[in-house]
C-alpha cells in the first residue's frame, strides 16, 4: 500500500513570519511609536483580536467593503459571532464605553499597535493579517486636535528616518450637512450611470461617497467633475476646516486639498487625511497593480461613541501600516542601527567552563554589559570565528583550566593580545577597557 505523501504546511495565504532578520525595523518602530507617544500625552491600550462582531457592522458601517467583502467572522460552540478585528477604532471606543471612562478627565488619548485581519486579495503592501499602530483623541471637538494627530503622524515618520512625505486633506461635513453633499453626488452619476464600472454601480445605490474612491479606470473621467464636499459645508464644518488648514500652514506642514478623499470607513465627519510617500513622478505605487498606497489615515468621527452606545462624544484618530512603512524604509535604503550589538563574547571549553561561563553571563548581565555567546558550540577556534564575525571588542576565554583558577583570559579581538585577570576582577576590567574606546 503506497505511503500517503505528507502535505508541506506553510503560513496561510496573505500572511508571513516576521524574521529574525527584520526585527530590527518592528523594534525601532515600536520604540519611536511609544516615545512619540507618550511625548504627545498618549497611554497605550490593548484591546482584544476578536470582538463582536456588531462592533463592526454598527461602527464600522454595513455598507463598507470591510464589512461586506474582508471580515473574518465566525460562530463560537455558544453560538456567538465573532470577528478578527479588521480595524482598531471601534474597539478603542468600545473599551472606552464598557470601562466608564466617561467620568475621566478629557480629552482622553491613547494609542495601540497590533495585527488586523482582512480577507483581500494578497499582494506587495496589502496582507489578509497586517499590522498597525493608531492614535485616538476622545472628547475634543477643537479642529487643534485635528492637527495634533497629523502632527505626530509626520513626527513618527520623520524620526523613522522617512522623507517626500505628503498630506492628503479633505473636509466630508457632518450629518447636518453631508446629505445636501450626498444627493448632489447621486444627482450627478446618475445620469451617468452607464459610465460607471460594476462596482460603482452598486455603490450608487448603497453608498455614494465611496464612488469617490473608486480606482477603475473607467470611472476616472466621471469621478474628475463630480461635486466636491467642500462646496457643501455648512458654517460650523467650514470655520472648523478653516482652521485645520490655518494650523497646518502656521506649523509650515504641505498639504493638498484633495477633493475626492473620503475613506473607506461610514463614522468619519468633518476632517480625514492621508499621508502619503512620494516617488520622483509623484505618489508612490503598489508594484504589483500600480495603485497607489498611503502609509495611513484618519480623521475626525465624531458620531461613532453615540453609534456605539456611548453619550454624545467627538473624537478623532488615524492609523498607520507598519508594513508599508517598513517596506518604504528599505525602498529609500535606510540603515537602522542595532542599539544591542554585544561588546563582549564568552569562549569556554569543556564542561567545567561551560558551568563557569554560564554564572559569569549573569555577572555581566548585572553590570549592564551586553554579551554574546555560543555556548554548545565545543571549539575555541569557531567560538572566536563567531565572535570576529559579530565585530565584538573582547572576548572572555574560560577553559578547564581558566575554571580550576578562578581566572579568565580577556583576548582584545582588534590586536590579538591576550591577558589573564582573577576572575573575581573581570567585570571591573572590562568595564575600565570598554571605557577607553
Amino acid at each position: 500500500m503506497p505511503r500517503k505523501k505528507i502535505k508541506n504546511l506553510q503560513a496561510p495565504r496573505g500572511t508571513y513570519d516576521i524574521l529574525p532578520e527584520n526585527q530590527i525595523y518592528w523594534d525601532k518602530i515600536r520604540r519611536v511609536v511609544k516615545e512619540l507617544g507618550e511625548d504627545y500625552g498618549f497611554l497605550r491600550i490593548d484591546t482584544p483580536i476578536i470582538e463582536d462582531t456588531d462592533l463592526f457592522i454598527r461602527g464600522t458601517g454595513q455598507t463598507t467593503d470591510i464589512v461586506q467583502k474582508q471580515m473574518y467572522s465566525f460562530k463560537t460552540l455558544g453560538g456567538d459571532s465573532l470577528t478578527l478585528r479588521p480595524e482598531g477604532t471601534p474597539g478603542v471606543i468600545r473599551a472606552y464605553i464598557e470601562n466608564g471612562m466617561i467620568n475621566l478627565l478629557h480629552p482622553l488619548k491613547f494609542y495601540y499597535f497590533g495585527p488586523m485581519f482582512r480577507y483581500e486579495h494578497p499582494q506587495a503592501g496589502r496582507y489578509r493579517q497586517f499590522y498597525q499602530f493608531g492614535f485616538e483623541t476622545i472628547g475634543g471637538q477643537e479642529p487643534v486636535l485635528d492637527v495634533q494627530l497629523i502632527q505626530l503622524f509626520l513626527h513618527i515618520l520623520r524620526d523613522l528616518g522617512l522623507k517626500k512625505i505628503n498630506v492628503q486633506i479633505n473636509s466630508l461635513g457632518c450629518p447636518e450637512c453631508r446629505p445636501a453633499f450626498r444627493r448632489a453626488l447621486v444627482d450627478y452619476y446618475r445620469s451617468r450611470k452607464n459610465k460607471l464600472c460594476p462596482n460603482c454601480q452598486k455603490r450608487l445605490k448603497i453608498n455614494p461617497l465611496r464612488l469617490l474612491d473608486c480606482k477603475e479606470e473607467k470611472c476616472q473621467p466621471v469621478k474628475a467633475s463630480a461635486p466636491m464636499s467642500l462646496d457643501y459645508l455648512c458654517s460650523q464644518c467650514h470655520n472648523h476646516f478653516k482652521s485645520v488648514l490655518e494650523f497646518l500652514d502656521e506649523l509650515e506642514i504641505p498639504y493638498f486639498l484633495n477633493h475626492q478623499l473620503v475613506r473607506g470607513l461610514d463614522y468619519y465627519t468633518k476632517t480625514v487625511f492621508e499621508v502619503w510617500p512620494e516617488s520622483n513622478q509623484g505618489p508612490a505605487e503598489n508594484q504589483d497593480t500600480k495603485e497607489p498606497i498611503s502609509l495611513g489615515g484618519g480623521g475626525r468621527y465624531d458620531n461613532l461613541v453615540k453609534r456605539l452606545g456611548g453619550k454624545p462624544t467627538p473624537a478623532a484618530g488615524f492609523a498607520a501600516g507598519i508594513e508599508r512603512i517598513i517596506s518604504l524604509i528599505k525602498q529609500q535604503g535606510m540603515k537602522i542601527p542595532s542599539k544591542s550589538n554585544p561588546k563582549v563574547f564568552l569562549v569556554q571549553l569543556g564542561e567545567l567552563g561551560q558551568r563557569k561561563s554560564m554564572k559569569l553571563f549573569e555577572e555581566l548581565h548585572k553590570a549592564e554589559i551586553k554579551v554574546a555567546e555560543s555556548i554548545s558550540k565545543p571549539s575555541i577556534k569557531s567560538q572566536l570565528k563567531i565572535a570576529d564575525k559579530i565585530g565584538v571588542r573582547f572576548s572572555l576565554i574560560v577553559g578547564q583550566q581558566e575554571a580550576l583558577d578562578r581566572s579568565v583570559i580577556i583576548r582584545d579581538m582588534q590586536s590579538g593580545v591576550q591577558e589573564t585577570v582573577p576572575r573575581d576582577k573581570v567585570v571591573k576590567e572590562l568595564k575600565k577597557r570598554l571605557s577607553k574606546k
